[in-house]
């Protein structure tokens, strides 16, 4: 009986690689959102010192950046709770494999929808990263009057 309880783990262990694997890119992204969130963060942080002096023109461009600077540090954010939640929900799943192999639980169903959920939230945080990429490439836009040759 021994020789099968190790092959029925073996096998759950070969079932749960793919979670895993999911855990190590998710765990990249993390560290993509995380570095992102403190550039924006710090970004901010020199704007808001240079506000206060600032006037005319050279102070509504910075008020404009600082507003997208919040934009962008809401949808980080929110891509963060999101790719920790698919995180959360991943190692769900492996947990779910290895108690419906001991107690020899039928609950195939039930992992089926933790994985879905999992994905749905890595796919839902990465739509939230592109929508921030696509923000932060407005700050980045050189502005004409810099590109006139007097």
């Amino acid at each position: 009986m021994l020789p099968n309880a190790v092959s029925t783990i073996a096998q759950t262990i070969q079932l749960s690689l793919s979670p895993v694997f999911m855990l190590a890119g998710i765990s990249g992204l993390l560290n993509v959102l995380a570095g992102r969130l403190s550039r924006v963060i710090d970004r901010a942080r020199a704007l808001e010192a240079l506000h206060p002096s600032s006037t005319g023109p050279e102070h509504d461009r910075h008020v404009w950046e600082l507003r997208l600077l919040a934009k962008r540090i809401v949808i980080i954010n929110a891509a963060l709770f999101l790719a920790v939640s698919s995180a959360v929900m991943t190692c769900t799943v492996v947990a779910l494999l290895f108690v419906a192999e001991l107690v020899d639980l039928q609950i195939g169903s039930t992992v089926a929808i933790a994985f879905i959920l999992a994905m749905g939230l890595l796919i839902s945080s990465l739509v939230a990263f592109i929508i921030e990429v696509r923000g932060s490439l407005l700050a980045v836009r050189v502005r004409p009057e810099l590109l006139e040759h007097k």
